[in-house]
């Protein structure tokens, strides 16, 4: 693997209906462009983020009606951009529960969607002051992982708390991922404490670049995210950080040469032996 590939991030804080989604996230998409990345990467939510249920639900479109889906489709046709959409929130398709599908997807520069990705793990959780949360109940997980070409290399995709498992990564980068793309809108508590330390982690595993584009800030549902986009190399370095939460465009250039190198001194993907349960 060789060549240089300018990308950018687009961190947002993205409204809660779709149009207003579009309106949010196109004039940086733009300004990437402009400012030379041939690979545009934007994060989870792009089109809408909205939590409570009922305004969701009213918020919610099929992927193939939703405006910012098909706006941003077409943008990338006229700017002539690889766009990853790093992830809508769109309907998800016969689900007898109503829930939506967390989706990310991959756009060329003729507009056409080359890859999907439903987010596979989902949060549910029961805290101990005896708080509980299902994503589960509103979100429909994914049952497969996704592995795309691009013209730079193939990329795997994963979405938030995807991040805090390891053999999903691992198991992209066998599949010949040399970037894993990590789109989030994380908590601002658990990305404070969690986030920069989990990305460089799961570069290091897999020897691969990994590609974190964030919401940032206090969006209209009252939720706080953490920001802080990133661009992780693969032996673990920062080659970029946004230091805050407002919406920006962070741009990176990656040497794709580097994912041989890290690969061929640390050879963990090669080294792993199958093993029993612990005794």
């Amino acid at each position: 693997m060789s060549g240089t590939l300018p990308i950018a991030l687009i961190q947002t804080r993205t409204p809660a209906t779709a149009a207003a989604g579009l309106a949010h996230v196109e004039p940086l998409i733009r300004q990437a462009a402009a400012e030379g990345a041939q690979f545009i990467l934007t994060p989870e939510g792009t089109n809408f983020l909205e939590q409570r249920r009922g305004l969701r639900d009213e918020a919610l479109w099929d992927e193939g009606a939703d405006p910012a889906i098909a706006g941003l489709r077409a943008l990338a046709a006229e700017l002539g951009v690889w766009l990853l959409i790093g992830s809508a929130i769109v309907r998800a398709e016969q689900d007898a529960d109503g829930r939506a599908a967390n989706r990310a997807l991959l756009i060329d520069p003729a507009g056409a969607i080359t890859a999907r990705y439903d987010k596979l793990h989902v949060f549910d959780v029961d805290l101990p002051n005896g708080e509980t949360y299902r994503e589960s109940a509103s979100v429909r997980p994914g049952d497969r992982a996704v592995v795309a070409d691009t013209p730079w290399g193939r990329l795997g995709l994963t979405i938030c708390y995807d991040v805090r498992f390891p053999h999903l990564h691992r198991a992209l980068a066998q599949a010949g991922a040399v970037m894993i793309a990590g789109s989030a809108a994380f908590t601002r508590l658990t990305g404070e404490a969690h986030w920069e330390t989990l990305l460089r982690a799961r570069a290091i595993e897999t020897g691969a670049f990994v590609l974190a584009p964030a919401q940032g800030g206090t969006h209209e549902d009252g939720r706080q995210t953490w920001g802080r986009s990133l661009v992780i190399g693969p032996w673990g370095e920062i080659i970029a950080k946004a230091d805050h939460d407002e919406p920006c465009v962070l741009h990176a250039a990656l040497d794709l040469s580097a994912v041989d190198k890290a690969r061929a001194s640390v050879p963990s993907l090669r080294n792993g032996r199958p093993f029993g349960p612990p005794q």
